[in-house]
């Protein structure tokens, strides 16, 4: 009899010291800003790292071959992509993984191409390793955000640059399609770019019909030009145990990964490795049945947001965070406007749109019912 797991519970996460709930400690106000969940993390992966701390040294850790194994057979079931075990990378995060990338990929000066609108870590990343950013802009593809194909095929080619894709988006939550990144990979192919692709919510495609595809998973071409990174952090809510891998089948990439992290980034943790291989081994079925979960919370949020005057939230077809445009409120500052309120989202200027602000609906539905209704009355007092 297949468990069912209870996504409605609120779990208290005060004296934690949980980055989320930390930053308004003290203050009414519902924190729907950084992407992790409330959610209980699946029983399997609980009870792994239980058994796993029972024992007494907690020393350093290789990568376990089983988890290896786990992850080969997953992009083959997944995605039907063969890798070679060789080509996994270990991290402790998909933004360090990002920034390895960069530093191992040109020299200083060269320019990045980059998303426009896009989560902050992956918009430093041109500044932290002494690049220069080159916005790619976005575009409205069927209801969707996406970057802009069309003006990228039109740059001049620099061999060698690096273009770091968000797949699905970061916000906005659009899963690309198999002809838009056919297309990007031709377009790498020509320009002889790199592509560092962050597949993070690879794993929380909230629509049945909708599907991810690794871009390194199309061709051996343009294997050999991706970076592709991933984790459980945001799907089985892992985020503290600093956990990802990077599947790199070119070796010349893979070994400047490699010399960019030396000395620089630490080695995956020992509770890392455990509650990732417990994930991939039995969290399936618990993923699934989040999925369906944050699919109703974001029906709900999209109905009702779209129904206030002022507000509206494009379709999400990953992730759970949505982008919600308020520039029709004519708001000078949108973000403290709506902590007034006692809703706290992530300021859309950090992604580079202050007409928007990304609202993470990772919680128990009544929490989502909460923040709107607040938003709605603050909404409706203006003027």
């Amino acid at each position: 009899m297949t468990e069912i797991y209870d996504f409605d519970r609120i779990i208290d996460r005060s004296n934690t010291s949980s980055t989320k709930w930390e930053k308004y400690r003290g203050r009414d106000v519902l924190p729907m800003w950084v992407a992790d969940t409330d959610f209980a993390v699946a029983p399997a992966i609980q009870q792994a790292v239980i058994e796993r701390a029972q024992h007494p040294v907690y020393g350093y850790t290789d990568p376990p071959q089983q988890l290896v194994e786990l992850l080969v057979a997953r992009m083959r079931e997944l995605y039907d992509w063969e890798i070679d075990p060789r080509w996994l990378l270990f991290l402790p995060g998909v933004v360090n993984s990002i920034n390895c990338a960069a530093r191992s990929i040109g020299k200083p000066g060269d320019p990045i191409y980059v998303p426009e609108l896009i989560y902050p870590h992956i918009g430093n990343v041109p500044a932290l390793t002494d690049r220069i950013s080159r916005p790619i802009p976005m575009c409205w593809r069927q209801g969707r955000m996406i970057i802009d194909l069309d003006w990228l095929e039109r740059q001049d080619s620099l061999p060698g640059q690096l273009l770091i894709l968000c797949s699905p988006q970061n916000p906005g939550g659009a899963v690309y399609r198999r002809k838009e990144l056919q297309r990007l990979a031709d377009i790498a192919e020509r320009q002889q770019l790199v592509i560092c692709s962050d597949d993070i919510h690879c794993e929380l495609i909230l629509d049945p019909d909708r599907q991810h595809i690794p871009i390194a998973s199309l061709n051996p071409r343009i294997e050999q030009r991706s970076i592709v990174l991933m984790s459980p952090s945001k799907t089985f809510n892992l985020a503290g145990l600093h956990f990802s891998f990077a599947i790199v089948p070119n070796p010349e990439l893979r070994a400047g990964i490699l010399r960019a992290r030396r000395g620089m980034v630490p080695y995956v943790g020992l509770m890392g490795y455990t509650a990732a291989q417990a994930a991939y081994e039995s969290g399936d079925e618990w993923r699934r049945q989040l999925c369906a979960y944050l699919a109703g919370n974001r029906d709900y949020l999209l109905a009702a947001i779209n129904a206030i005057p002022g507000l509206y939230a494009a379709p999400v077809e990953a992730t759970y965070l949505a982008w919600i445009d308020v520039s029709g409120l004519g708001l000078e500052n949108p973000p403290s406007f709506f902590e007034a309120a006692g809703v706290g989202m992530s300021p859309g200027v950090e992604f580079g749109d202050k007409s928007g602000m990304r609202f993470n609906f990772g919680c128990p539905r009544s929490r989502v019912v909460e923040a709107v209704e607040r938003m709605h009355r603050a909404i409706e007092n203006i003027g």
